[in-house]
């Protein structure tokens, strides 16, 4: 596994929310084949009253073919960096000549340029900003490069650049674009995984150590899951996977979970030597008293993650199969080497028939165990009241996901995203084709007059910017028609189409063909593309519950075909089949422990208790979101999941004790109640510590969401446990009321006793 481990890699392509075969995803693939990628433009831009002046003109002039005769990069274009079309009478074409061609020499030459520039509407909101002095430089990337590791030191290269005119200039260069923003994303993912893995063994190393106050203790459960991350690092790359932000958390996540099981192991183990001194007998028993335990909890942890495999989502997919099979990994690594490591180790000191002494949790316990004992209507009374004020919150939760969100908000790549909103827009790509079900279809005046006017509607729109699309070539080609003329920036009449289409043709392929990248071969279906502001996954559904009515009545669903798609839309629609599908993987995760339970315990009664100290927790937590104003997006979705799975966890730990003491005792439900509480409370209490300090890392995350798993995780895993040892003991309580116990003879009570102390 640390042979496969190596060859990890980081992935550079936008996270696969949208299963493959969805209709919205399926819709994108189909719109990608036929004009490419839509999110391939990396940005610089910069906003400053001296861009006109000969001197930084140039040095713009210089930083855009200096970025464009880097190997890896299709195309630059900037004000530096620019080409127009011009009328070719003799031959009846259009030629693209660069302007200026040439280094400024004066400032009379420059107050030109700017006056020409000045009189091309075309670029006008897309390159520069006439009214806030803010320009932009388009960067396009290979396709073979865009998503691979390949494109970080040419983006490396650009940033260095861009920092080099920034310093010479003491103008800021802002800096965007999707293929930069994965990058820079990617590069914090890369830093968080070793910042996380080494924070999460750090802090199982202090909390073993805090326990057991010994090395070997500490020493060898970390060797063992340091062994459990390999195998889950080893087990991403045979199964073609990619370090992602969510897969990058498996690491970390399989040490918290995986410590645990030592944690078992060695309570079990230390508690037997203090009963007789006998090193491989209390191996023996603890091996046989707690594989069955954590089995079960493992399962249930693994059931947590594994039900994120039937959402369906790529990103979710590969995340919860990969952490469900190495938590079992880790659990049997655990089994198998901790008592085979400590049968050649020396017994501990002061472990062997030693006499315990009750600590602050042992007084703790004895009070949660008074409270269920005596005060079980005060329970079920806070429990109804917490119940009731989540569900309040629960209607507050905001469903609301944005592209880059998980960033905090000092992020500079947050800061340069809102530079170009506010200038031009945004950059988010929403892509639009319009099909005319008809062969050349697209080059009818009358249809082009009403995408124009589709166009125009959208545009007006402050969330979007203005459109690059079939029409506006055309218009750019009548303009050069009639030599630059602004006035003539429209699109051209039925006659002065033919002619304008003619010459267009005859301009060849690449830049000089208008009808390159934005009509397919048969003419028949138009591109329009739009930037955007990242305004949320929210905003967006209703943008476009407003604009597909508006579009239709001016493209009739009957006569045309639209789609509206997009990374933009692409990303929106993934966080609503995401929530859609949280339901649905809780219900699955329910059911699955439910029967896991039914089969252990076989009881109906206390399947269905035990279910209610697992799902009030995920309620508070629900609720908390609401209260708080933290949204439902994709990285906070996994929470109720996992956090079931894991408290389920903490469930089976007191009923597997409960039910063991009384099958195999005499004692009253209560007295067996009471022990329970007493004694596997204190497992319980160092496993809820562990795992709270344990997630209570992610807190150190950069990013927003990760943060936010990690502290409600951590929250309503501790809650977890206040219900397990007080509502679920309740619980069982009123369960034994009603159920006749068989009392057994006090020789087969003797013989129980002694089986069960084995």
């Amino acid at each position: 596994m640390a042979y496969q481990a190596k060859n990890i890699k980081l992935s550079y392509a936008g996270s696969k929310i949208l299963p493959l075969t969805d209709s919205v995803f399926v819709k994108y693939t189909a719109f990608k084949k036929q004009f490419g990628e839509d999110g391939n433009v990396m940005v610089l831009g910069i906003q400053s009253p001296n861009i006109y002046q000969k001197e930084t003109y140039n040095k713009w002039v210089a930083l855009s073919t200096e970025i464009q005769n880097l190997k890896g990069i299709k195309g630059v274009l900037s004000i530096g960096k620019l080409f127009e079309l011009q009328k070719d009478t003799l031959n009846q074409k259009f030629v693209v000549s660069p302007i200026p061609g040439k280094v400024m020499r004066s400032d009379v030459a420059m107050d030109s340029l700017k006056n020409h520039l000045q009189q091309m509407p075309f670029y006008n909101g897309l390159l520069f900003n006439s009214t806030t002095n803010a320009t932009l430089m388009a960067i396009t990337f290979d396709q073979k490069i865009l998503n691979t590791v390949a494109r970080n030191p040419i983006l490396k290269e650009i940033e260095a650049k861009a920092n080099a005119f920034s310093k010479r200039t003491n103008i800021p260069v802002h800096k965007s674009g999707l293929p930069y923003i994965r990058t820079a994303t990617s590069k914090l993912v890369s830093n968080e995984f070793v910042l996380f893995l080494g924070l999460s063994i750090l802090v199982s190393a202090l909390i073993l150590l805090i326990f057991f106050r010994s090395f070997s203790a500490v020493f060898f459960p970390i060797l063992v899951v340091i062994m459990g991350v390999i195998w889950s690092v080893g087990t991403l790359v045979l199964l073609g996977y990619e370090i992602t932000i969510l897969t990058g958390l498996i690491p970390p996540l399989i040490v918290i979970i995986g410590i645990p099981n030592s944690i078992l192991l060695l309570n079990k183990y230390h508690n037997e030597l203090k009963k007789h001194g006998n090193k491989q007998q209390a191996l023996s028993i603890t091996v046989e008293r707690i594989a069955v335990t954590t089995l079960i909890a493992n399962v249930t942890a693994a059931i947590g993650f594994g039900v994120l495999y039937f959402t369906g989502s790529e990103l979710l997919m590969q995340f919860g199969s990969v952490a469900a099979l190495n938590v079992m990994f880790t659990w049997l690594m655990c089994l198998c080497l901790i008592p085979i490591i400590f049968s050649y180790l020396p017994v501990p000191k002061g472990k062997a028939n030693a006499e315990h002494k009750p600590n602050f949790l042992d007084h703790l316990l004895a009070k949660t165990d008074v409270l269920v004992q005596q005060k079980s209507k005060l329970i079920y009374l806070a429990t109804i009241v917490l119940t009731l004020i989540s569900l309040i919150g629960i209607y507050k939760i905001n469903v609301n996901g944005y592209v880059v969100d998980d960033l905090p908000k000092s992020s500079q790549i947050l800061t340069d995203l809102k530079f170009f909103e506010k200038n031009f827009e945004g950059i988010l790509p929403l892509e639009i084709s319009v099909d005319t079900k008809r062969k050349n279809g697209i080059l009818s005046l009358s249809n082009l007059n009403k995408i124009d006017k589709m166009e125009r509607m959208i545009a007006a729109y402050p969330e979007f910017s203005r459109s690059i699309s079939l029409n506006t070539g055309l218009k750019y080609a009548s303009q050069a028609f009639y030599n630059g003329d602004p006035s003539f920036y429209r699109l051209p009449t039925d006659i002065e189409k033919n002619f304008i289409l003619m010459y267009a043709a005859n301009s060849g392929k690449g830049n000089g063909n208008m009808l390159t990248n934005f009509v397919d071969n048969d003419k028949q279906t138009a591109r329009i593309s739009f930037q955007m502001a990242d305004v949320g996954s929210k905003r967006l559904d209703s943008l476009l519950l407003v604009l597909k009515p508006r579009i239709d009545s001016i493209l009739s669903p009957k006569r045309y075909n639209v789609t509206l798609t997009g990374s933009s839309i692409i990303f929106s629609k993934g966080t609503d089949y995401l929530l859609k599908h949280l339901v649905e993987s809780i219900a699955l995760a329910i059911v699955l422990i439910s029967l896991l339970r039914l089969a252990q315990f076989k009881s109906l009664g206390i399947m269905f208790i035990s279910l209610l100290p697992n799902i009030v927790p995920l309620l508070i937590t629900a609720g908390l979101m609401g209260f708080f104003n933290i949204p439902l997006k994709p990285s906070t979705i996994l929470i109720f999941t996992i956090a079931f799975g894991l408290a389920s966890d903490q469930t089976i730990y007191f009923l597997t004790r409960y039910q063991q003491e009384l099958t195999l005792t005499n004692y009253p439900i209560a007295k067996v109640v009471s022990d329970t509480i007493r004694e596997t409370g204190v497992s319980m209490t160092h496993i809820a510590l562990i795992l709270f300090f344990g997630f209570g890392i992610f807190t150190a995350s950069t990013f927003g969401g990760t943060v936010v798993l990690g502290l409600l995780l951590s929250i309503t895993l501790i809650v977890a446990l206040v219900f397990n040892l007080t509502l679920l003991p309740v619980l069982m309580l009123w369960l034994g009321k009603n159920k006749k116990r068989t009392y057994i003879a006090e020789a087969e009570v003797a013989k129980n006793e002694e089986l069960f102390e084995h």
